[in-house]
């Protein structure tokens, strides 16, 4: 007999008006709001601002939004083509199907080329935003809970998962992994202040790809939902088992060719100088368009000395009644 299940919530969906919200977007959307927040007071205690970090998260999400759907469609085919595939279903992503890999990819590609062309360094970003990514990825899989999705095989544990037309219980596979990921995000900030002074720029970054891979391996492992396998695995167990040995490597190497973080520091410092110094100089001109051309037309005009001092001579020309008529 079961004494305790977690339930499934009786709504994936809501009304406002002619508006259909979908709670799965709500989540994804409250944990990119959770990530902006995080990286956000990590990028100022290195010198950047709150408006470097939004730039770069509206590049970085649309871009992510767009990969995430592209690694979905391109490991799950069926789903959009052939017998029973339905192609406009693709842009359907509040039904789910966001594929994580493809999502860091462009989203990693993107935040890079934003910081290259801002002269940002790529690697204290990489630092900020390493716990950041982990907290946004734990609040995003509630939007599993609420679609009822990724849940793992039957359990009795007394966590097991309510699903709706089924008496049996199922592994919560999205609060395994919901739990890693927050755990993983303490263990990152935590070993940021106690190693920083033995880790190079970058390092946090390598640590999440590390921890969120070894997770999700033993996670994808429950899982029961269709997926395309090789060797009887499936292949999102592959691709995290090849992704951890990347990142032990580029561990690896951020310390052996990486940079101190305070010189990089130093550099974001006074880039964000110049451009709050840019900023306000483009502030003022708004505020004040004519302020020159204003004080100008202000001052009174100097009044001609000939017309309003002395009276002239009459010149020649005027006293030559020849002249005179030839002028009028």
């Amino acid at each position: 007999m079961t004494l305790a299940s977690i339930p499934s919530p009786s709504i994936s969906t809501f009304e406002i008006g002619p508006l259909t919200i979908h709670l799965y977007a709500l989540c994804i959307l409250a944990g990119i709001i959770a990530a902006v927040a995080i990286t956000t007071a990590r990028w100022k205690k290195v010198g950047g601002d709150f408006d470097q970090i939004l730039d770069i998260a509206i590049v970085s999400v649309l871009a992510g939004i767009v990969g995430a759907r592209v690694y979905h469609i391109v490991t799950t085919p069926e789903r959009f083509f052939g017998p029973g595939g339905d192609p406009m279903e693709m842009i359907r992503i509040w039904n789910g199907g966001l594929g994580i890999w493809g999502g860091i990819l462009f989203g990693a590609l993107a935040a890079w080329g934003w910081c290259r062309h801002k002269h940002y360094p790529m690697a204290l970003l990489a630092d900020a935003v390493a716990p950041a990514l982990l907290v946004a990825q734990a609040i995003g899989r509630l939007g599993n809970w609420f679609n009822q999705e990724l849940y793992g095989g039957q359990t009795t544990l007394p966590w097991g998962l309510q699903i709706d037309g089924s008496d049996a219980l199922y592994h919560p596979t999205f609060l395994y992994e919901l739990i890693w990921n927050l755990i993983g995000a303490a263990l990152i900030i935590w070993i940021g202040r106690r190693a920083a002074a033995m880790l190079k720029a970058g390092s946090l970054l390598t640590i999440y790809v590390m921890w969120y891979t070894a997770g999700r391996t033993w996670i994808e492992a429950l899982r029961i939902d269709y997926a395309h396998t090789f060797l009887g695995v499936r292949i999102n167990v592959w691709v995290s088992i090849a992704v951890f040995i990347c990142g032990v490597i580029a561990f690896v190497a951020v310390q052996r060719i990486g940079s101190a973080p305070e010189p990089l520091q130093e550099r974001l410092s006074a880039v964000t100088a110049s451009e709050q110094a840019e900023q306000g100089e483009q502030g003022e001109q708004t505020r004040h368009p004519a302020s020159g051309e204003a004080s100008d037309a202000s001052e009174p005009a100097e009044p001609e000395s000939s017309a309003s001092s002395e009276p002239s001579e009459p010149s020649e020309s005027s006293a030559d009644p020849e002249h005179s008529d030839n002028v009028a």
